[in-house]
């Protein structure tokens, strides 16, 4: 093992480290950037190392890096998405939903679980916000089951797991913050999104699959409500009327950018306007609401921003220490085809999803094994889509999964922590035979925007 490998495996185990510490995540990032800064300085102009590093050229290029990053276009649809969801959380549009379309598919054993995976998909097409989705849906969906008599593992793990739909399903801000990182044509905002259309899809319908044949093979876990009501053309209809104002929202901002009426930042845009109309038409549009959505906006933003700047002096210095070419060897050295290294990607990055966050892993992976994906010749929005299902997982899986923080926050006394995790373990592995349909079928991913920009 060479200097530049030491250095490399040396900067990512110490960024670990800090990490656990739990030392803010911006901080650990650019603290470490600035530890093996001077160590590689130090190095060369100490002990004329064998090493290819440049102190001047390190600090020349954080400047360079950064501006691009504040000035981007593309990213100023971020806080205008995270303001959308926020705003779409108060504007009481998914109670509304919960109530009609719990009366409509009341009646299907398994039925309330099918509600709350509805729910979850069209509020994964307009938040994108995974703590509020998981909130709101197991404030709004978990009395209801448990009162019903649903397992607990069930009802919770129906509510989790479909909240995290939002990270993938469009628009959703890992696809924008993964655009930006990697700023190719191929993977700009809108084909990211296109591509990202079935994969979220599929994964709702495989959700949907496994709650009815469970209900059908244990009754007992998912009983119909005495109080079910006959399915009449009048429960259809509320059940529609609730649904149309979150499908106007869908349409407005995904339709104006599948058409090419809007840019994904224009987009934007028309749907932060359109959540606060929709508070308003609900009467829940008030100067206390604008100004907490504001606060959590800025507050978020600034969050995600900070990790930007530390993640690239991170990667500034670790490019300037030779990680690239080390990763790349590593990866083209592997005993495997290249089918095999892409799948070796995605495994390694299922086993990070367990302790680190989807942005860290967006921010510091992503960019280095994208290189590497492109040179073997795949289509690399196939495979940036498979890494954004690949990072789902992220939320569901301990000890830093943060859906399961989010849903323990709004849970019922009696739901335990074991049934949390046993109601989460199927749909973690939904999400891998999900990722494995896309892994097989790239159509899935590269079809919708072939048709759409062609």
């Amino acid at each position: 093992m060479n200097l530049e490998q030491i250095l490399v495996l040396a900067m990512f185990a110490t960024f670990a480290a800090i990490l656990l510490t739990g030392f803010p995540v911006a901080w650990a990032l650019a603290g470490t950037a600035v530890i093996y800064a001077v160590v590689g300085h130090v190095l060369v102009a100490q002990f004329n190392a064998d090493l290819w590093f440049n102190w001047g050229s390190s600090v020349e290029l954080l400047p360079e890096r950064f501006w691009p990053l504040i000035s981007s276009d593309t990213l100023v649809a971020l806080p205008m998405f995270i303001f959308m969801g926020i705003m779409l959380d108060r504007s009481g549009v998914a109670e509304r939903l919960m109530r009609n379309m719990v009366t409509l598919f009341g009646a299907v054993r398994g039925g309330y679980s099918v509600t709350v995976i509805v729910i979850g998909m069209l509020l994964a097409a307009t938040t994108g916000i995974i703590g509020a989705s998981v909130v709101l849906l197991g404030m709004l969906s978990l009395p209801i089951m448990l009162k019903t008599g649903y397992s607990r593992s069930l009802a919770v793990g129906t509510a989790c797991a479909t909240g995290t739909l939002g990270i993938l399903i469009p628009p959703s801000i890992m696809l924008v913050i993964m655009a930006d990182r990697l700023a190719r044509p191929e993977t700009s905002v809108g084909d990211l999104f296109l591509g990202a259309f079935f994969p979220g899809l599929l994964l709702g319908a495989l959700y949907i699959g496994y709650v009815l044949i469970l209900a059908w093979l244990r009754p007992d876990m998912a009983p119909l409500p005495k109080d079910r009501v006959k399915i009449t053309p009048r429960v259809v209809l509320n059940a529609v009327l609730a649904a149309a104002p979150t499908a106007g929202l869908i349409l407005a901002v995904l339709g104006s950018i599948f058409m090419g009426i809007a840019t994904p930042t224009e987009a934007s845009g028309v749907g932060a306007t359109g959540a606060m109309l929709l508070a308003l038409a609900n009467r829940r549009l008030s100067y206390s609401v604008l100004r907490d959505s504001l606060y959590q906006t800025t507050r978020t933003s600034a969050f995600i921003f900070a990790i930007f700047l530390g993640a690239t002096a991170f990667s500034v210095v670790l490019r300037n220490l030779g990680g690239d070419q080390v990763i790349e060897n590593a990866l083209l050295g592997l005993p495997f085809n290249n089918y095999g290294i892409l799948a070796t990607i995605l495994f390694v990055t299922f086993l990070l999803g367990f302790f680190l966050d989807w942005v860290e892993i967006t921010l510091i992976i992503l960019p280095l094994v994208a290189p590497v994906v492109e040179s073997m010749g795949f289509n690399l929005a196939w495979f940036t889509i498979m890494f954004a299902v690949c990072l789902q997982t992220s939320f569901l899986t301990p000890p830093v999964g943060f859906a399961l923080f989010y849903i323990k926050g709004v849970c019922p006394p009696e739901i335990k922590t074991t049934d949390i995790y046993k109601g989460v373990v199927p749909f973690i592995i939904l999400q891998l035979v999900g990722l494995a349909a896309v892994f097989y079928w790239e159509g899935l991913v590269t079809w919708l925007p072939s048709v759409a920009f062609n």
